[in-house]
């Protein structure tokens, strides 16, 4: 049962410092706080200890630690730019570099102003340590890269802020008939887990469709304000 019980601990540690990066070392703090204080507090207390000190942690002590590396976190609450969900907050994953902050900033302020529509950003980068992996993506380990959502419009045409996906990801924009087909290409060079993500998505709204105009003056425009060197979109949809 001891081992067992380590062996757990472990776990939960690898787990949290690979989907949070600071998840881990404050679960080994806590935990640790109440082994050497020796407390009666049973388990349940103990995850809610750990769940208020996690949240104080990321909420005041992290965004002050985060600018030594040069890393400041997006916005949460503006009206030109915001998180799919609070997931990619609380999981310290809107994190990217002073440049690309500023600038992105700027855009996001400028396009909203143009069109009323805020951007939206999924994944973005951790906090701290250049090359610290934020899977399942292999390249947001630097600051430097984020995901940002298509605008959508819904059934009457509107454009809207809404997204179909619960989670951000899983739910594609397919290719039409005639269209280059790259899910399928890369599943025929036997990289299978190109579109594993669509086992993951949440359609909540399917009347939702991709504003192409909308989204292109987003990607050009951003492309304009942020001196982005590279943007990573589907063959078809470009």
């Amino acid at each position: 049962m001891k081992y067992f019980k380590i062996f757990t601990h472990i776990l939960i540690v690898i787990l949290l410092t690979l989907t949070t990066q600071v998840g881990g070392l404050i679960w080994v703090v806590v935990f640790s706080f109440f082994k050497c204080r020796k407390s009666a507090w049973n388990k349940r207390k103990r995850l809610l200890s750990f769940s208020i000190v996690y949240i104080l942690c990321i909420t005041f002590i992290v965004p002050i630690l985060a600018p030594l590396n040069h890393r400041k976190a997006l916005p949460v609450f503006e009206d030109y730019i915001q998180p799919h969900n609070l997931g990619y907050v609380l999981l310290c994953r809107n994190y990217v570099h002073d440049n690309l902050y500023y600038n992105l900033l700027d855009a996001a302020q400028v396009f909203e102003t143009n069109y009323n529509i805020p951007v939206t950003y999924l994944d973005a980068g951790f906090p701290f340590i250049d090359g610290f992996p934020l899977l399942p993506h292999l390249s947001h380990n630097d600051g430097r890269k984020i995901d940002l959502a298509f605008i959508y419009q819904d059934a009457s045409g509107k454009t809207t802020s809404e997204n179909p996906s619960l989670l951000g990801y899983g739910v594609y924009e397919v290719p039409k008939n005639g269209e280059v087909n790259q899910p399928q290409k890369c599943k025929d060079a036997d990289y299978w887990q190109y579109d594993y993500a669509k086992h993951l998505g949440v359609n909540t709204d399917k009347s939702l469709e991709i504003n192409p105009d909308h989204t292109r003056h987003l990607i050009e425009h951003l492309i304009l304000k942020t001196q982005a060197s590279k943007v990573f979109i589907e063959p078809h949809l470009a």
